[in-house]
């Protein structure tokens, strides 16, 4: 369902504004739903996407949780012009809270600081879970000092991982009290749970492995890097990359260029619960992560993990895997880490149980789901 942006009547439930870079099934947005599912009835929700063609996250969204799409919110694209910004702001209005993520949300973040005082704007909170292809290796200085001058009314800003707490710090001018870093976090016990070999449109064979992932399909991924290192594995060995975007012609060319084509698969999305324990390695190869959820729910479903060296994977895993993980870019190491993983099934098994220790003590839902509630309760000065 849909509702017209703006004003709202008053309302018992708080109601969230959710401004988002794209509503693609990716890893903040799933993290975004599983929050708003877990909570349930306490909160209604209105989603915005700044590429509204991507809503395959709406999908994941449960039967009781009371959510709308506003399909007349004024576009969070376009040059920031005074104007322009002013619509958004007064768009904000009525609402308990304001979520943004990310930079595709950025000019919302600096309406709500230009007009929030003239329009008695909720307070926002701010979600920064990394960087796109074009800021992967730099951040652009430009897009540094916008950050910097829009995030200076934020009520919190949230991220996941120390080097994006480092960025807001020292780059963004962020005063402590204002950053939070929450880890990513996942229902551990559900990933511990057998997978459903139904929840694909493919079957795994007798013999056969599977190396995997989930992704969206977007070039920040470097997904035919992984085809690449994946293309010398021996032949009992199948590629899966669960995931939709613009890459999948990219993906699908790779893998003929290298004669694989009969070897990889493209499922599209799919629920990771159901699909990650099907994997026998999980593989990234991102040129840019910040906490990538994916990993802890491969180490929860009990994998080995091979990828690169970027974001906080290196934290994230525990030390009997970091040995294997890759240089940023170096498509022939991701591949001797693939290579060393099938070949040795008892270093796969071990790397796995000792991975879904790891992730059940240290990065189980619960504990992310209190520390939200918590953050966007201070913002709004009321519990939910």
């Amino acid at each position: 369902m849909s509702t017209a942006a703006g004003p709202k009547p008053p309302h018992t439930v708080p109601r969230i504004l959710h401004l988002h870079s794209t509503f693609a099934a990716g890893g903040k947005e799933v993290r975004a739903v599983r929050l708003m599912n877990a909570w349930g009835p306490r909160l209604d929700h209105t989603i915005v996407s700044a590429e509204p063609q991507s809503m395959a996250a709406a999908a994941l969204v449960q039967g009781d949780v009371a959510v709308d799409y506003a399909q007349d919110f004024p576009s969070l694209k376009g040059r920031p012009t005074p104007m322009r910004l002013g619509r958004l702001a007064r768009a904000m209005r009525g609402f308990d809270l304001v979520c943004t993520y990310n930079w595709g949300a950025m000019d919302a973040v600096m309406a709500h600081r230009l007009f929030a005082g003239m329009w008695n704007l909720p307070p926002l909170v701010h979600h920064e879970d990394g960087f796109n292809e074009d800021e992967a290796a730099r951040l652009k200085p430009a897009r540094n000092l916008y950050r910097l001058a829009a995030l200076g009314r934020v009520a919190t800003l949230i991220v996941p991982s120390t080097g994006l707490e480092t960025i807001a710090r020292l780059l963004w001018r962020q005063p402590e009290a204002r950053v939070k870093r929450i880890p990513n976090g996942i229902d551990t016990a559900a990933f511990a749970a057998p997978p459903d070999a139904q929840a694909l449109p493919i079957r795994k064979r007798e013999g056969e492995f599977w190396v995997g992932t989930l992704a969206g399909l977007r070039a920040v991924k470097r997904l035919p890097d992984l085809v690449a290192a994946f293309a010398p594995l021996p032949p009992e060995w199948q590629l899966v990359i669960c995931g939709e975007g613009p890459e999948r012609a990219a993906i699908l060319a790779k893998a003929e260029e290298l004669g694989i084509g009969n070897r990889l698969h493209l499922p599209g999305n799919v629920d990771p619960a159901k699909v990650v324990g099907l994997f026998d390695i999980f593989a990234l190869s991102s040129a840019s992560e910040q906490f990538p959820l994916s990993v802890v729910e491969a180490m929860a479903a009990g994998l080995p993990v091979a990828a690169p060296d970027v974001g906080d994977i290196c934290h994230i895993l525990g030390e009997q895997n970091r040995v294997l993980i890759a240089p940023p870019g170096d498509v022939g190491a991701l591949s001797g880490a693939l290579l060393a993983l099938a070949a040795n099934p008892d270093l796969r098994s071990a790397l796995g149980q000792a991975n879904r220790q790891r992730a059940r003590e240290n990065f189980d839902f619960a504990v992310m789901q209190a520390a939200y509630e918590s953050a966007y309760s201070r913002a709004m000065s009321r519990p939910f």
